[in-house]
């Protein structure tokens, strides 16, 4: 009987301790785990940690109540690929090939006719104005429900031209750490990005854990209508909103509705969403993720076609940003590697 009421005090003694440990756990997530387990023990992520840390800390200097605490990044190249090109620039390419039997014009039409022919300097040489005729031949003229349908299946099949990997494992490691570990300290977390929002909206949740509607992106025009007396929103041919440069803090405040204090970007547009950001009264955190790895991702910044990063660079060190060199910091920066 003795040894029966011992071993019983042992198991709740035990129990006892697995339950302080759990509260201790869910009081002060900071310290649950290990975080950021892919980055270098590097001065950023020492900085990144001790931002969080101060945020959570109450009765702190740097305390901020968990619903201020809003973190807003962007996606290409800060959270997924962008090289050689845009992911959706893949996709329209993709789509002018898919539908070009239905368009026997489109073989001496540009930009259709460089497309068709793989050329991507006849391409660039339509300027902008060929890229949104791409756009619009190729995300307008649906229903919301069929685009999403069209993209989520693109997704499915459609795979890197470097490294031959779904695009939905082109995401940087650290990166999708980094939203765990803010949410885990009570960030709700968004993607703020040019890209077409109803082209990231079928993948965010499942690759990064963004819901749908905490994605603010680029837009073109939609209408209500009625198709067989059954309600639908139809996406015209015309331009709504760019969620880009000056129109990301425009973005931010009209979806959002609140101004962030953590902000991470890969370009000069992201400039004035993290010019806005650290504008704002009490604690601000903005992070740069300066590309400089050509061995295991991509080496590029200045001279670049897509996520050009100038500005916002000469200016990261008087502003008190963060550069993220991704060789230095990085231990991993794609899963498959």
């Amino acid at each position: 009987m003795r040894r029966s009421t011992q071993a019983i005090d042992v198991s709740l003694a035990s129990v006892a301790v697995a339950l302080i440990l759990l509260i201790a756990a869910a009081w002060n997530p900071v310290f649950a785990q290990e975080p950021l387990p892919s980055w270098n023990d590097t001065p950023a992520k020492a900085r990144i940690m001790d931002f969080v840390k101060a945020t959570v800390t109450e009765g702190g200097n740097g305390y901020v109540a968990p619903s201020d605490r809003i973190a807003v990044f962007d996606n290409d190249g800060t959270l997924w690929s962008e090289q050689p090109y845009y992911t959706q620039l893949g996709f329209v390419l993709d789509r002018v090939k898919a539908l070009a039997p239905r368009h026997p014009e489109w073989k001496t039409k540009e930009p259709f006719k460089s497309v068709l022919a793989g050329d991507m300097k006849g391409i660039a040489r339509g300027g902008e104005k060929g890229i949104v005729d791409l756009v619009m031949a190729t995300h307008a003229g649906m229903t919301t429900e069929e685009f999403s349908k069209t993209v989520s299946d693109w997704f499915a099949t459609a795979r890197h031209p470097r490294t031959g990997k779904p695009y939905t494992e082109m995401t940087y490691v650290p990166m999708r750490e980094l939203l765990d570990y803010l949410r885990a300290n009570g960030f709700s977390t968004y993607i703020v990005s040019g890209g077409g929002v109803e082209f990231m909206r079928p993948v965010t949740e499942r690759i990064y854990g963004i819901p749908p509607e905490q994605v603010v992106g680029s837009t073109i025009a939609t209408q209500y209508d009625l198709v067989s007396d059954v309600p639908v929103l139809k996406r015209l041919p015309k331009i709504d909103f760019i969620d880009d440069g000056p129109g990301k803090p425009v973005g931010i405040n009209k979806f959002v509705g609140a101004r962030p204090i953590f902000v991470a970007g890969n370009s000069d547009g992201d400039y004035e969403m993290m010019r806005w950001t650290t504008a704002g009264e009490g604690p601000s955190f903005a992070m740069l993720v300066h590309h400089t790895d050509a061995d295991r991702e991509y080496a590029y910044d200045r001279e670049s076609a897509f996520g050009k990063l100038d500005k916002a660079l000469d200016e990261a060190e008087r502003r008190n940003w963060l550069v993220v060199d991704m060789k230095r910091d990085w231990k991993t920066i794609f899963a498959f590697q």
